[in-house]
């Protein structure tokens, strides 16, 4: 029988109705694995992506499943028929137990930690859900699942892989032997619709003076580097930055996996590539980056800078493409530059120490950094401009910090935005490009 046929099965020996009495998890999954081998009988397996296709596809095949439940008999309560009924379809057609993760859009990060240890981050805060795989195996079958749509393989010869799902999520994939409980999958999910600068306002993350700084120096081409922790609001901020950019320049982005979400029409994406089976064809970032200095492009953003590929960007800073955006993992401004310096030198271009400083100090003026507070939520703590490079340190100001001052009854992070009363240097290249900084921006405290 395939599913074109699935409208004219017999409704026959139907019995009575379900008790509505609970049954065990346990004997729920007993249940879900008979029907699922049953579908398989029943049905062409080899027409079901043609079906899923459509949402009438996924209803046909959710009916059949209540109809062999009633078929056989099945002593399930009416919610938990059409629960299981929903999890095979998932099961069929998508990412099993956590399909539903998927759909719910107050979720962004999904964690599982071993099949039956499952947690998801909600508004900045993790907690752990109900949700369970069967064992390790149902577990590996999903994670296959996933991978072998993007080309991937992950075995005990590959046992870690990045892979990206159809709507841009980013999966990271690890097994044993490196994994010692079992398998690992995590899921970092993007929103559908990307946040905006109004969004963080509202939220908190910044505020408006600060905004207006970020968005002048953007648009008068002074180059950033966004830095914090994992987690942080990095990329998002970087999204919301590279908004500011002009609709006339050519941009390129580069990252390890694409993120990025630009508003403009002219924007070349590039993404890295990992070995092949034999350990051959990667692709690195600084490859990209090299090739992106070929294709003329206005600005260069950079998703994340993680290696020897720093030295290239910081090149390409000081040589014609400045206004470039990047992120790096770091705690405070002071570790990013450290950071970038020890990256700069991981190369097989030797330079002295305090040549990368000189080239750090000329091509980035400003550092901004990220941090996720206690209650979840994002704040930019510092903004901070790089002055130059004096005795083999490079100097930096801090133009606006976030000072926190503990925690309300409920749990929320209070503390105060405020400017330092310095006017930036940048300012010049801004007033003269006709986006001079107000005087008032350096008088600035916003308590939240």
């Amino acid at each position: 029988m395939n599913l074109t046929s699935i409208e004219s099965v017999p409704e026959k020996n139907q019995p009575a109705a379900a008790p509505a009495k609970s049954v065990p998890e346990a004997q729920q999954q007993q249940i879900k694995s008979a029907v699922h081998k049953e579908l398989i009988k029943r049905l062409d397996l080899d027409r079901l992506n043609e079906f899923n296709q459509t949402r009438a596809g996924q209803q046909q095949l959710f009916a059949f499943i209540q109809r062999l439940l009633t078929e056989h008999g099945v002593p399930l309560s009416t919610p938990e028929r059409e629960k299981l009924a929903q999890e095979i379809v998932d099961e069929v057609f998508g990412l099993g137990p956590i399909e539903p993760l998927l759909h719910d859009p107050t979720v962004s990060d999904i964690l599982v930690n071993t099949y039956d240890s499952i947690y998801v981050e909600r508004h900045g805060r993790l907690e752990k859900t109900t949700i369970v795989f069967k064992d390790d195996r149902h577990l590996m079958h999903i994670i296959e699942k996933i991978v072998s749509a993007v080309g991937r393989r992950v075995d005990e010869s590959s046992p870690m892989v990045d892979a990206r799902l159809a709507d841009g999520s980013r999966v990271n994939v690890i097994i044993p032997p490196l994994a010692i409980d079992g398998p690992i999958l995590s899921i970092r999910r993007f929103g559908k619709s990307p946040l905006t600068a109004e969004d963080l306002i509202h939220s908190h993350t910044l505020t408006r003076p600060m905004l207006e700084l970020l968005q002048r120096a953007v648009q008068g081409r002074v180059s950033i580097v966004i830095s914090g922790g994992t987690g942080t609001g990095k990329t998002t901020l970087l999204n919301v930055l590279s908004s500011f950019i002009s609709a006339d320049e050519r941009i390129v982005t580069i990252e390890d996996s694409a993120e990025l979400l630009l508003r403009q029409d002219h924007v070349v994406r590039l993404e890295t590539r990992p070995p092949n089976v034999e350990g051959r064809g990667a692709v690195r970032q600084r490859e990209l980056m090299i090739n992106a200095l070929r294709m003329r492009p206005d600005r260069i953003v950079l998703g994340e800078v993680r290696g020897e590929e720093a030295l290239d960007m910081l090149q390409a800073m000081n040589t014609g493409h400045d206004g470039s955006l990047t992120t790096v993992h770091a705690n405070t401004p002071r570790d990013a530059l450290s950071r970038l310096e020890t990256m700069a030198m991981m190369g097989d271009i030797r330079l002295p120490e305090r040549a990368i400083k000189a080239q750090i100090a000329s091509a980035i003026q400003i550092i901004v950094q990220v941090a996720r507070m206690s209650d979840g939520s994002r704040r930019i703590t510092h903004i901070s401009e790089l002055t130059g490079a004096f005795s083999d340190t490079v100097s930096m100001n801090d133009l606006f910090l976030f000072e926190r001052k503990g925690v309300t009854p409920t749990g929320k992070t209070k503390g105060r935005f405020h400017s330092t009363g310095i006017m930036p240097k940048f300012n010049e290249k801004l007033t003269a490009a006709g986006l001079p900084l107000p005087q008032g921006l350096i008088n600035h405290s916003v308590e939240v």
